[in-house]
């Protein structure tokens, strides 16, 4: 009888910054991430008067609180996957994302100077040898390797809605007044849809989390190339690679580097 060569652990690596951009005079993006735990936050507010920042803080932080006590109780992702195990890994994430949207509707309600304040959400949770994605807005999630670029989240956008059901093309969808307008947030309701996904890992694949001040900049044939001088260098540079084209928004990147 051979042995099974034992399949080492994958380490994940995680790198963030946030930069207020060229014409905002204050920064309502919020990022989280912590290599020990598994998990990757961003979150872009809204509701101006400081509520957008207030808004992407608290949820990032309730998602945080709520994963770090309930991530004890779940198994590690592998072949063959267990349905159960995965059914209770995204559980965890949309009971967390539950609990950041009425913490911030409650905070909203009890100050009228805060009405209708919300944030996006895209988290990342690496669980063993995959990763659950969850998603609310239009911050997004890409998996790079090497040169593949594939984006896991959908934009909850009136514009992508549109694109979805075929009632614009992708040309009138960039020049169209409704680009920003957003079907999904955390904390103007008490309640929302949270869209879960889950992706296999492999070594060298890399995970960015942005919010929409980069993405709405990047070209896709841009990402794979920057994602790949890894680390702090990369972050760095899509930030800039932002700013340089124009930085009307604040711009947030996690790159989570899998090896």
């Amino acid at each position: 009888m051979t042995n099974q060569p034992v399949q080492p652990p994958l380490r994940r690596t995680g790198t963030g910054l946030t930069d207020v951009g060229r014409k905002r005079q204050s920064n309502e993006d919020a990022f989280f991430f912590d290599d020990r735990l598994g998990l990757y936050i961003v979150g872009d507010g809204m509701g101006g008067h400081a509520a957008g920042e207030i808004a992407s803080q608290e949820a990032v932080e309730t998602v945080y609180g709520m994963v770090k006590r309930g991530i004890g109780s779940l198994h590690e992702l592998a072949d063959p996957l267990v349905e159960e195990d995965v059914r209770a890994a995204s559980r965890l994430m949309e009971s967390a994302i539950q609990a950041a949207t009425y913490m911030v509707f409650s905070m909203a309600e009890m100050d009228r100077g805060k009405t209708g304040m919300g944030t996006t959400l895209s988290a990342l949770l690496v669980l063993g040898e995959f990763a659950v994605t969850a998603q609310v807005g239009d911050s997004r999630i890409y998996k790079v390797n090497g040169e593949t670029v594939e984006q896991l989240t959908e934009d909850h956008t009136l514009i992508a809605w549109q694109l979805k059901q075929g009632l614009i093309t992708p040309q009138e969808a960039k020049k169209s007044p409704h680009r920003n307008v957003i079907t999904r947030a955390v904390g103007n309701r008490d309640y929302v849809q949270v869209d879960t996904g889950l992706s296999k890992l492999k070594t060298d694949d890399k995970y960015l989390l942005c919010s929409d001040g980069l993405h709405g900049y990047l070209r896709e044939s841009d990402i794979a190339p920057i994602a790949n001088l890894g680390g702090e260098e990369a972050v760095k540079k899509f930030i800039a690679l932002a700013n340089e084209r124009g930085g009307k928004d604040n711009i947030t990147a996690i790159l989570v580097e899998i090896d």
